[in-house]
């Protein structure tokens, strides 16, 4: 069951809808169609607003219409009503598409168009990109969802991606996206054969199950919310095998805690070790390099490069790659540091994300060997 809202715009000559007559002849024309779409439609609302007005229409089963228009020359239509799963639409695409089409012809129209019914107050079937457009899944179930004392959890099932791992309503990782780690970790072009490695976060457990079939020495996956990788370990098997089950190998070890406890205990220890991978937060979308966010990433990021051997590299996702003005802050921030560091970047289109991400691959300057 769900709310479906039917949205169409329209853009129309502005003189057409200067004045307050104009636009009562504009939505009389409109009111004649939509109550052929509408059954039992009438107005209930006429409110006159700064720059336009706005009509409230109600029909049959709840269903509620609202007119805007603007003396600017635009419309918008909005459907709103009720449907359960197994019912027929009141207005499907295919008739919103018919209904923009006739209500063409009884006005002058610019420019039109009509936009699938948008589901709400169901399970979240809408993840925004970085860059803020909202993208519609083909979500068909939420498999898991429990809230832990650092967030909501989520396993919800695609028809195109199989099982995806959301976090408080951010959309995470998912069965089709193992270019995601496999870009993250550079396969191919880093050796792992007998290093040492330290994920900070990686609570799905995909890029340690990756990295142990490079054979490295050993492999610390430090992770703070032992409730996502239950749901991960239980639904999201396919990209982490058996490694959240075990939490510890001959050559791995997951500790559940917050990661800079055993990166301070490390430093007390003079530990050093050749990778440490920065698989938390994104990039912060922001104005300014400032704020909670910001400051965690960059105290991840130095601490990160305490604990690193002279030739080690730190590996960390961006953000995507529609989103410049975040990545070119982040990068502001390396060349700031101190000891000097150099980077590289990658990017890779990642299935579930619907967009390209960037990847860096960041390294103590005088040691890299990079420009």
């Amino acid at each position: 069951m769900s709310v479906q809202t039917v949205l169409l715009d329209f853009s129309i000559d502005p003189a057409r809808l200067g004045d307050e007559s104009g636009q009562k002849t504009v939505f009389s024309l409109l009111e004649t169609v939509l109550k052929d779409y509408v059954p039992g439609l009438i107005l209930v609302a006429d409110i006159k607003i700064d720059g336009g007005s706005l009509k409230l229409l109600t029909g049959k089963r709840g269903t509620s219409v609202t007119v805007r228009l603007f003396d600017r020359g635009l419309v918008t239509v909005n459907i709103e009503y009720y449907k359960e799963d197994n019912e027929e639409p009141l207005i499907s695409f295919k008739s919103a598409k018919l209904l923009e089409n006739q209500l063409k012809k009884y006005i002058t129209v610019i420019k039109s168009q009509a936009f699938p019914a948008i589901k709400r107050c169901l399970f979240g079937r809408y993840y925004s990109t970085s860059d803020e457009r909202l993208l519609e899944y083909d979500i068909d179930a939420v498999v898991f969802e429990e809230t832990s004392s650092f967030q909501k959890v989520q396993i919800v099932h695609s028809k195109s991606f199989g099982n995806m791992l959301v976090l408080d309503d951010l959309q995470n990782i998912s069965e089709a996206d193992l270019i995601y780690t496999e870009t993250l970790m550079q396969r191919g072009k880093e050796n792992y054969e007998g290093k040492e490695i330290v994920i900070l976060g990686g609570g799905d457990g995909a890029l340690l199950y990756e990295l142990l079939k490079e054979n490295p020495k050993y492999v610390w996956m430090l992770e703070i919310d032992d409730l996502v990788m239950k749901a991960c370990n239980k639904h999201l098997k396919s990209i982490c095998g058996h490694v959240l089950e075990r939490r510890k190998g001959p050559n791995f070890e997951i500790i559940v805690e917050d990661c800079m406890v055993t990166v301070k205990k490390f430093l007390s220890e003079n530990k050093k070790v050749d990778y440490v991978f920065g698989d938390l937060t994104d990039i912060p979308i922001s104005e300014e390099t400032d704020g909670e966010l910001w400051e965690f990433m960059i105290g991840v990021l130095r601490a990160a490069f305490d604990i690193l051997r002279p030739d080690g590299r730190f590996m960390t996702h961006g953000n995507g790659a529609t989103s410049p003005e975040s990545l070119e802050m982040y990068e502001q921030v390396l060349v700031k540091m101190k000891p000097a560091v150099t980077f590289t970047k990658c990017q890779a289109f990642v299935p579930s994300f619907l967009e390209d991400w960037i990847f860096y691959q960041i390294a103590f300057k005088d040691q890299s060997g990079d420009n």
